[in-house]
């Protein structure tokens, strides 16, 4: 996918995983500049944790995304996409803890987007069972995905541009899971 980003600051907030180095590389490779190098990004992306963990909490990152927002709402434009799991959107029966924890960020990702709009865009990516050696996801989560594959980190670097396209003006508020269809499956003994 080619989007149009020159001119266009990102800044990575989280944690570093193949998913998020592959969203910074689809971003830089369509012409955004990565790194701190503006007081305000046009583009924050926060990771968070896409294997689960016991005992997470977000409230920090999440303070610090909404920090953000309000100062891209402030200069007028903005967006912040979100890499989580895709338990923050169908829990997982063996990770009910971490469950909870992306069940609230995916509420801070709606919240946000209505105090912040129209002027700052807020999404998440609900990433499911990603690489052959697992590195989002759970691996359980294959035997319930329609695809029946694990996810490549270019597919999800792909679904970040859609968000991240400044000719997608019209979508805020959503996640979008690249999960191979294991949200839309069915009963789950995980």
């Amino acid at each position: 996918m080619r989007i149009e980003l020159q001119n266009t600051f990102v800044e990575l907030r989280g944690e570093q995983n193949p998913v998020a180095s592959a969203v910074l590389d689809a971003l830089r490779s369509n012409g955004a500049t990565v790194g701190a190098v503006a007081p305000v990004p046009d583009i924050l992306i926060v990771s968070l944790p896409l294997l689960p963990v016991a005992g997470y909490d977000p409230a920090t990152q999440l303070q610090s995304a909404m920090a953000t927002g309000e100062a891209m709402f402030a200069r007028g434009s903005g967006r912040v996409l979100f890499l989580v799991s895709a338990a923050a959107g169908m829990p997982m029966r063996r990770h009910a803890e971490f469950s909870v924890a992306m069940a609230g960020v995916l509420a801070t990702v709606r919240t946000m987007a209505m105090q912040l709009g129209p002027k700052v865009l807020v999404n998440a990516l609900g990433v499911g069972a990603i690489g052959e050696k697992v590195v989002a996801g759970d691996a359980a989560m294959l035997g319930h995905a329609s695809v029946k594959r694990p996810g490549t980190v270019a597919e999800v670097a792909d679904t970040a541009l859609f968000f991240c396209d400044p000719l997608n003006s019209y979508t805020t508020g959503q996640m979008l899971s690249v999960d191979g269809g294991w949200s839309a499956g069915y009963g789950r003994n995980f």
